[in-house]
């Protein structure tokens, strides 16, 4: 007969297991994002912010009728099988929101590669952050609710990459991973989406001048 501990243990297992696949689709999701600076090189900047705020206001619509117990195919049953154990189904899921507002601020706020570097490091700095940190993250940092130092770390090197490969700088590209790290880890929830890029977009553009 199997012991307490023994199925306590494999109910945290699966319970793990199945944050790591919305995880996972969730992330997926948000990496979309960084389709964002191609589409503003092809079409321009302008209609890339309308198609932004359309798909803003399309998903926003889409959670006040899910709140009024109506469904609108693929994006209500993408927005449940996304949604974390922690976050309340019956709450507006502001994820979505504040990734394309942020990609809006990178895009309106500053030039075209300064804006790249911001929406990169939103879209794979704080991806994977969110995923090592789901899989393998072990040691909590205290005061920032939940989050860890191997995603942390994770958040800088990847930032650190693409920063390094666009603007050519140690010192810059440590600096942009450095300030998008720091903001992916203040506990702000789902706020992090509009401050993370702003903020490496803001010294990314220090160095390109």
């Amino acid at each position: 007969m199997s012991s307490p501990v023994y199925v306590e243990s494999l109910v945290r297992t699966r319970i793990d297991v199945s944050e790591i696949r919305t995880e996972i689709l969730r992330k997926s999701l948000h990496m979309l994002i960084a389709f964002v600076p191609l589409l503003a090189t092809i079409v321009g900047r302008g209609p890339s912010l309308a198609l932004l705020a359309a798909g803003i206001l399309l998903y926003t619509n889409a959670e006040v009728m899910r709140h009024r117990g109506k469904t609108i195919p693929v994006i209500t049953r993408i927005t449940r099988a996304a949604t974390r154990s922690a976050e309340n189904p019956n709450g507006i899921i502001l994820g979505p929101i504040t990734l394309g507002l942020g990609a809006m601020a990178s895009l309106l706020l500053y030039p075209e590669t300064a804006a790249a570097v911001a929406v990169y490091a939103l879209a794979f700095g704080d991806g994977v952050s969110s995923l090592v940190g789901k899989a393998l993250g072990r040691i909590r940092l205290p005061l920032l609710r939940g989050k860890s130092l191997e995603g942390s770390l994770a958040c800088f090197v990847v930032v650190f990459g693409i920063a390094f490969r666009i603007i050519d700088s140690l010192f810059a590209a440590g600096l942009v991973a450095l300030t998008a790290t720091v903001l992916e880890a203040v506990p702000l929830k789902d706020m992090d989406n509009i401050l993370m890029p702003v903020g490496a977009g803001f010294v990314a553009g220090l160095f390109l001048v």
